[in-house]
């Protein structure tokens, strides 16, 4: 034993200081070029601290009592490490359940914002609805959505915003498409890999197909001129996509920013659902592609049922590799595609349940810290749309402060993938990840910085 080096324990020790060094000076990489500045402070000491005390401790001078100390040491780091990673269930079954009823599109917050008073839709809806009238009310009174009295106004981003709303509009004036010719008799399997690989190649993040459901539909249409018409579509099968919010601008939110990147997504999926509507029909087949203001369904639970994610605490669709930060637009048709089923993700529904992150961070409180409860038949969070909605007509954005927050939604980077992939497979990694999540960025992450490009004025 020279210097109270003994050889099993310390080169254990000193491999797992060379080991602690280099993770956390890779993490520490990946949060600069993130821009995190928190989290790179935090991995740059952890790599210089813990790495340094694993790999000098062999070399202190000592005998047997620094010895087994050497020993409990070890043992104790690779328990922990072994624990995190020990492949155990604590879950009860999860079942299958289908909401009972239809959601009916007027009782929406943006169709009540469309509603104007002294018009006949605006009457009939409060002699049907009184309890919602003060609620309502309320947001009336505040800005409005890209106003330039809104709290978070900036000049540039909600012009921006404003043009990429403008042409979904219309695009939405051409969502339905018929059959062009006799149908093709296609192979479904081929089919779909053909679709995945083109829509792959347009930006689509995922795609998968569902048999269209009547709880995925509105009972009524709530906005612009199909207001109030019974939704009857009777296609069998629904595509659902999602396309990548990029995280630079989502992280800005409730800034300014934030509604660019969401207006450009929400054009960007409305465009590849019309080209995809517009392909199946002169493959012979009718096509209905549904994008923002023209929807006749329920876009997350159309993707949930498709195998595209799970729906998380703040009632959006949760993916494995983006967690909320995407936009998701559907086609409709009655072309032959393999169909997936779905499977609640327990290790989503759990890590919500656990984090809770996203209702810390709430500006308006709208997002419920309680465990979920059982809403037209189904066992899901609720939020409360009207307060949501209130905020987001006095920020003047979207807001997304939830989305940014979510430890889901960090970078598609190797990083972050193991996270979620450990996050996925391990009961005791979930925990130690979220509470890792909230000691490199914090339980409450400060909004990223607004580029200075989106200044346009010097004052």
């Amino acid at each position: 034993m020279l210097f109270g080096f003994s050889f099993f324990p310390d080169f254990v020790l000193l491999a797992l200081g060379a080991l602690v060094l280099l993770v956390f000076a890779f993490a520490a990489l990946v949060f600069w070029k993130e821009k995190e500045a928190r989290a790179f402070r935090v991995a740059l000491l952890l790599a210089v601290v813990g790495g340094a005390l694993l790999a000098v401790w062999p070399f202190l001078p000592g005998g047997i009592v620094l010895l087994h100390v050497k020993y409990v040491v070890l043992f104790l780091i690779l328990g922990a490490a072994l624990l995190l990673f020990f492949p155990v269930s604590l879950f009860r079954k999860m079942p299958v359940d289908d909401p009972a009823a239809q959601l009916d599109e007027r009782d929406v917050m943006f169709s009540r914002n469309e509603l104007r008073r002294d018009t006949k839709h605006f009457e009939e809806y409060y002699r049907r609805h009184p309890e919602k009238r003060e609620a309502d009310e309320r947001f009336r009174k505040n800005p409005g959505l890209l106003s330039e009295d809104a709290r978070y106004f900036l000049d540039s981003a909600f012009k921006v915003a404003e043009s990429n709303f403008d042409v979904v509009e219309r695009l939405n004036k051409e969502v339905v498409f018929p059959a062009r010719q006799e149908p093709k008799a296609l192979d479904p399997a081929r089919t779909m890999h053909f679709m995945k690989q083109w829509m792959k190649r347009l930006g689509v993040h995922s795609l998968g197909v569902t048999g269209l459901k009547d709880y995925h539909l509105y009972s009524h249409r709530g906005r612009g001129a199909a207001y109030g018409q019974e939704v009857k579509n009777q296609h069998p099968r629904a595509i659902a996509v999602t396309v990548e919010m990029e995280e630079d601008f989502t992280r800005t939110a409730p800034g300014g920013p934030v509604i660019i990147e969401s207006s450009q997504q929400y054009l960007r999926s409305g465009t590849i659902a019309l080209q995809l509507a517009g392909w199946i029909a002169k493959m012979g087949y009718e096509a209905r592609a549904h994008l923002d203001g023209n929807y006749e369904l329920i876009c997350p639970l159309v993707a949930r049922d498709a195998g595209l994610g799970e729906i998380g605490r703040m009632g959006l669709l949760m993916t494995p590799r983006l967690g909320p930060r995407v936009r998701i637009a559907v086609v409709t048709t009655n072309m032959p595609l393999p169909e997936n089923s779905y499977r609640p993700n327990r290790s989503v529904i759990d890590f919500c349940h656990l984090c809770k992150k996203c209702a810390d961070v709430c500006p308006s409180a709208s997002i419920s810290k309680e465990d979920r409860k059982e809403i037209d038949g189904v066992l899901r969070w609720q939020i409360d749309s009207e307060s949501c909605f209130t905020y987001w007509t006095l920020a003047g954005t979207d807001c997304g402060r939830c989305m940014a927050a979510c430890p889901y939604s960090h970078p598609d980077n190797a990083l972050h993938n193991f996270i979620r992939w450990g996050i996925q497979h391990f009961y005791f990694f979930r925990r130690f990840a979220l509470k890792m999540d909230d000691f490199f960025y914090g339980r409450k992450p400060k909004s990223g910085k607004i580029p200075s490009w989106l200044f346009l004025s010097k004052s």
